[in-house]
């Protein structure tokens, strides 16, 4: 079923005249249930399959558990605060440091947590 829905994708971007980087291509199937997913291929070139992909700035795994993201955003938040604590930890007055914190470190955590609770 997957595969009949890229050729006719693939039949739209050829009629539009649009290129489809199959290289940069890839797919994930989401599911909680161990098993095996069919391969697909895209103008004769087979499509990889992924246990986790990253979109759009998230990361998402095939059982959606978040964990992935989160490990990635702990990491990154934690490097960004070992780089910031000496000016956090300085004489600085309290708004600039708060500037600091909402331009640096918040939209690190931030970012699509509307889809967590999703």
């Amino acid at each position: 079923m997957l595969q009949r829905h890229l050729n006719i994708i693939n039949l739209w971007t050829k009629r539009w005249k649009i290129k489809i980087n199959e290289s940069k291509s890839s797919f994930i199937t989401f599911t909680l249930k161990k098993g095996f997913c069919p391969s697909v291929t895209m103008n004769n070139i087979s499509i990889s399959s992924y246990s986790e992909v990253k979109y759009l700035g998230l990361i998402l795994d095939s059982k959606l558990t978040w964990n992935p993201h989160l490990k990635a955003k702990r990491k990154a938040l934690n490097t960004r605060l070992h780089l910031l604590r000496p000016l956090l930890k300085s004489k600085m007055n309290i708004n600039t440091k708060l500037l600091i914190y909402k331009s640096l470190l918040r939209p690190l955590w931030t970012y699509g947590i509307h889809l967590w609770g999703a």
